[in-house]
């Protein structure tokens, strides 16, 4: 799956929250400094062009929607995540975060109960 930039990414957030949207809906949605109209239509043509959005056309004017579900982003970029920076391992993934201390007991023991359900 192809990764997105930073900018593109931003607008997908919208979509994904916000829903079917007019460029100047997304536009709004964005936070400060905003970017321009212009360029926000490029980059929504852009995620087009890529297969991340579709349009629905009311005259003149279109309407955007994600056509990629956030879930399938999320679970393509997590996997090259762990494949590109922890060799494909998920123990490397989470040992690192433990490691750093960024796992607080609390959401240890959160994972634990996800495991133990996951076994069942």
């Amino acid at each position: 799956m192809e990764r997105l930039t930073r900018a593109e990414e931003q607008v997908m957030q919208v979509l994904w929250k916000r829903g079917p949207s007019f460029v100047k809906e997304v536009v709004e949605a964005l936070p400060a400094p905003k970017p321009a109209y212009t360029t926000v239509s490029t980059i929504i043509r852009i995620l087009e062009q890529k297969g991340f959005v579709q349009h629905e056309a009311f005259g003149k004017a279109h309407r955007y929607a994600a056509k990629l579900p956030k879930e399938r982003y999320r679970e393509g970029q997590m996997k090259r995540v762990v494949k590109d920076y922890f060799g494909g391992s998920f123990r490397d993934l989470v040992s690192h975060f433990m490691e750093r201390n960024d796992v607080s007991a609390q959401e240890l023991d959160e994972v634990l109960k996800l495991i133990k359900a996951k076994r069942k």
